[in-house]
């Protein structure tokens, strides 16, 4: 086990050395820290208009992590995307495979060096982060969920970057695919779930029952409403309406959900989140919720009984939120799976001897 890790230690350090000098990356790093900064600049100032509470430092915190989660995965496919077949194609990779190194060692030592890299970009951010808590209002529990899911979000592009460099033949096409991955999940969960919506329809019955504003008489100056309150006749009508319901569980594969979901959430007193975190993380958890397929608002009744202002106040944000369940783990799941699919299937197709390669690519 010790030569295991050894070997595997070797090639993780010859990666990142070879990584870590390359030009690029230290502009790549640079430029991340730059856009941090500017960005989180930016969002101090103009919530700063708003007030200065700790709503004001949640909601930058949030708004960074999800930043710093955008630039990883613009960032990460493209340097783990042509590690295993760019090497091939090079002619390098051979010289790895002819030592006592097995193809599990080399692609878990890609990933791990892929992984690292990546999470640079996160240590880039780390300044106007450590900038945002000196303000307080972040809570302890969501920092450290926030940053574990974050840092596990990037090791599951690294690791679907380096699988599909191992099972597609040209560096070009792997990096592509996994951007197109990356966006299915990102992007693709959206469009799925609001056309799934849109898709699957109920019909909704509805039903009001008015007051008559025209007999005149007194008016209530307290309420409002008729001294005598009168009903109109019941108006009921019939119409269509999406059941995002039905396809909510989509949402659960989507990273930016995933991070918000698991990252706990702090309310205001009237019930309403603090951060971008419990905003999309409400988002998700409304859309749980079945529509009534009938409804009845007797606005007549509730004046006679005097609860008129109850009829309006809607069900408070927070007790939608505890109400429904979490699904933060089923996405993680799902990529995790994802990237160790790949992964497999890159240690299959790095083995040596070969008994099949594609057609124009190299023995080695």
């Amino acid at each position: 086990m010790t030569r295991y890790i050894d070997v595997l230690g070797a090639l993780v350090l010859l990666e990142l050395r070879q990584r870590i000098r390359s030009v690029a990356w230290v502009v790549l790093v640079s430029v991340v820290f730059v856009l941090v900064g500017v960005v989180t600049a930016l969002l101090w100032a103009s919530l700063s208009a708003f007030g200065g509470d700790e709503a004001r430092a949640s909601g930058v915190y949030s708004t960074i992590i999800f930043f710093v989660l955008l630039v990883g995965t613009l960032v990460t496919p493209a340097i783990s995307g042509g590690a295993i077949n760019g090497e091939r194609d090079a002619g390098t990779l051979a010289t790895t495979q002819v030592t006592l190194a097995s193809a599990g060692q080399i692609v878990l030592a890609k990933f791990l060096a892929a992984w690292t890299v990546a999470l640079t970009f996160l240590a880039a951010s780390l300044p106007a982060l450590a900038f945002t808590l000196i303000d307080g209002g972040v809570r302890g529990d969501t920092l450290a969920a926030s940053l574990g899911v974050l840092v596990l979000e990037l090791g599951v592009v690294a690791g679907i970057g380096v699988g599909l460099s191992g099972l597609i033949t040209r560096p070009l096409f792997s990096v592509v695919t996994t951007y197109l991955v990356v966006a299915a999940l990102s992007i693709g969960t959206l469009i799925a779930f609001g056309l799934g919506g849109l898709a699957f329809q109920s019909e909704r019955t509805q039903t009001y029952i008015g007051i008559d504003y025209s007999v005149g008489g007194e008016f209530d100056p307290n309420t409002g409403l008729p001294e005598e309150i009168r009903c109109l006749e019941p108006d009921t009508y019939t119409y269509t309406q999406p059941r995002f319901d039905r396809v909510w569980g989509i949402l659960a594969a989507n990273p930016y959900v995933v991070l918000a979901d698991a990252a706990p959430t702090s309310f205001t007193n009237d019930g309403y989140p603090q951060d971008l975190f419990g905003q999309i993380a409400l988002g998700v958890r409304g859309a749980q919720i079945a529509p009534a397929s009938e409804e009845v608002i007797d606005e007549c009744q509730a004046a006679l009984d005097g609860t008129y202002d109850e009829l309006w106040q809607s069900q408070n944000p927070r007790e939608v939120f505890e109400s429904t369940v979490p699904s933060w783990f089923v996405g993680l799941l799902i990529h995790a799976l994802l990237a160790a699919a790949a992964l497999g299937g890159a240690v299959v197709r790095t083995r040596t001897p070969a008994g099949l390669l594609p057609k124009g690519s190299r023995v080695a």
